[in-house]
C-alpha cells in the first residue's frame, strides 16, 4: 500500500472523478486520511464524485468536526471561499478568563492547530479576536473582553475565490474568520490554503486561454482529455475558416502578386504574439485585482500605443525583408510592397494589442471566465485584421 504522501500526490495529479475511483479502492480510514491531507476545496470536489455507498464508511471513519466541515462546504458554490472553509475552532466567550481559555486550548491543540482565539457572543456572532501573544502575556484573571481586537477583518463564504484572494493580498494573516451576512461565525480559512488555491488558479489560467479545463491533469485518461479539449478545437477550426474566407476575398490579388503569400504568416505570427502579450498582462491584472471595471480604456490606450511602437519598429525590418525578397524576384513594385508591409504591420499590431484587452474584458462583462479560450478569439481577430489589411492595401495601392 502506498504511503499517505504518495496517495495525496496521486490525488492532486488526477481529476476529481479519477481521484474518487482511486479512493474507492482504499479502506475507509486510509481514504479519510488522504482527504484530510488535501486542500478543503480539492477534497470537496473529490467527495462530490464518490458514490454514496463508498462515501458513508469514509465519513464514519472521519472525525466528526472534519466531516461536518465537508458537509458545510458542499452548500457553497464551486470556486467560492466556502469550499476552502474549516469548522470554527478556538471559539470563546467575552467573559471567559485568560486562565480558563489557556486550559481549554491545551486540550484543543492536541487535535488541531490554533492561531487565534475567536470571541463570539451568545448568538454565535463574531465580536473580537485575541492573538496568542496577548493571551499568554496577560494575567490569568483578565477577561477576553478586555483583550480582544474589535476591528475585525472577516470574509464571506459565498465570496468568489478570486475576490477573496484580492481582499487578502496585502494582509498575510495565517487564519481568516468567515462570517455570514449577519455576522455569525460559520468557519475559518487558512492563509496557506488561500495561497495554494491562488497558485492553482494562476497555473490553470494558461490552459484556460487555449481551452484546457482546470480539471485536466497529466494523469487524466486520454479519452477524458479528448472530451475536454475537442469542442474548443472545433471552435478554433470554425474561426480559422473565417480567416481563410478573408484571404479568399483577395484571391485575385494573390494570383497577380504571388509573393504576397510568403509574408502572410509573418504578419499573422507577429500580430498574434503582440496580442498574446497584451492578453497575458490583462489576465494577470484581472487576477490580481489591478484592472478594475472602468479602467479598461486606460489599458486599451496603453496597449494601442505599444502596438503602434512595436509595429513600427518590427515593420521597418519586415518591410526591408519584403523589399529585398521582391527585388530578388524581379518585382518592379518592391518599394511599394515594402511600404505596404510596414503599414500593415503597424495596423495589425495596434489592433491585436487592443484585442488583448477587449477580448477578456468583454468575457468578464458578460459574466464568463475571462481566461476561457481567450487566445482562440484573439487569434481569429489578429488573423483577420493582419491578412485583410495587408491584402487590402496591396489591392488598393498596387492593382
Amino acid at each position: 500500500m502506498a504511503d499517505l504522501s504518495e496517495l495525496r500526490k496521486r490525488c492532486e495529479s488526477l481529476g476529481p472523478r479519477e481521484a474518487a475511483e482511486l479512493l474507492g479502492g482504499l479502506d475507509p480510514q486510509t481514504a479519510s486520511s488522504v482527504l484530510q491531507s488535501l486542500l478543503p476545496n480539492v477534497a470537496q470536489d473529490i467527495l462530490g464524485e464518490v458514490p454514496a455507498a463508498v462515501l458513508r464508511p469514509i465519513l464514519q471513519a472521519t472525525p466528526h468536526a472534519i466531516a461536518r466541515g465537508w458537509n458545510l462546504e458542499s452548500r457553497y458554490p464551486e470556486d467560492s471561499l466556502g469550499r476552502l472553509m474549516e469548522p470554527p475552532a478556538g471559539v470563546f466567550r467575552p467573559d471567559d478568563s485568560v486562565g480558563a481559555t489557556v486550559e481549554k486550548l491545551r486540550e484543543i491543540t492536541k487535535e488541531q492547530l490554533i492561531t487565534y482565539c475567536f470571541v463570539t457572543d451568545q448568538g454565535g456572532h463574531l465580536v473580537g479576536v485575541v492573538t496568542m501573544r496577548d493571551l499568554l502575556l496577560s494575567s490569568p484573571d483578565v477577561r477576553l473582553n478586555d483583550l480582544m481586537l474589535r476591528d475585525i477583518f472577516a470574509l464571506r463564504p459565498e465570496t468568489p475565490l478570486l475576490d477573496a484572494m484580492k481582499a487578502t493580498m496585502n494582509r498575510h494573516y495565517p487564519v481568516y474568520p468567515v462570517c455570514d451576512e449577519g455576522g455569525f461565525l460559520v468557519g475559518l480559512v487558512r492563509g496557506q490554503a488561500l495561497a495554494e488555491a491562488q497558485a492553482f488558479e494562476l497555473t490553470a489560467q494558461a490552459g484556460s486561454m487555449v481551452g484546457v479545463e482546470k480539471e485536466e491533469r497529466l494523469a487524466t485518461p486520454w479519452s477524458r482529455s479528448l472530451r475536454f479539449r475537442h469542442p474548443w478545437l472545433q471552435l478554433n477550426l470554425l474561426t480559422a475558416f473565417i480567416a481563410a474566407a478573408v484571404v479568399g476575398i483577395f484571391e485575385s490579388t494573390l494570383e497577380q502578386i504571388v509573393l504576397l503569400a510568403v509574408f502572410l504568416p509573418v504578419l499573422a505570427g507577429q500580430s498574434g504574439n503582440t496580442g498574446c502579450q497584451a492578453l497575458a498582462v490583462t489576465l494577470r491584472a484581472m487576477t490580481l485585482g489591478e484592472l478594475k471595471p472602468g479602467m479598461e480604456w486606460k489599458a486599451l490606450r496603453k496597449e494601442g500605443l505599444l502596438g503602434l511602437a512595436n509595429g513600427a519598429l518590427v515593420g521597418v525590418s519586415a518591410g526591408a525583408g519584403m523589399i529585398v525578397y521582391a527585388l530578388m524576384q524581379g518585382n518592379g513594385a518592391a518599394w511599394q510592397l515594402g511600404g505596404i508591409v510596414f503599414l500593415a504591420m503597424i495596423g495589425a499590431c495596434m489592433v491585436s494589442g487592443a484585442c488583448g484587452v477587449i477580448v477578456p474584458s468583454v468575457l468578464r462583462r458578460v459574466g464568463a471566465d475571462p481566461a476561457t479560450a481567450s487566445s482562440i478569439f484573439l487569434t481569429t481577430a489578429t488573423d483577420v485584421v493582419s491578412m485583410g489589411l495587408f491584402l487590402g492595401l496591396a489591392t488598393w495601392l498596387i492593382l
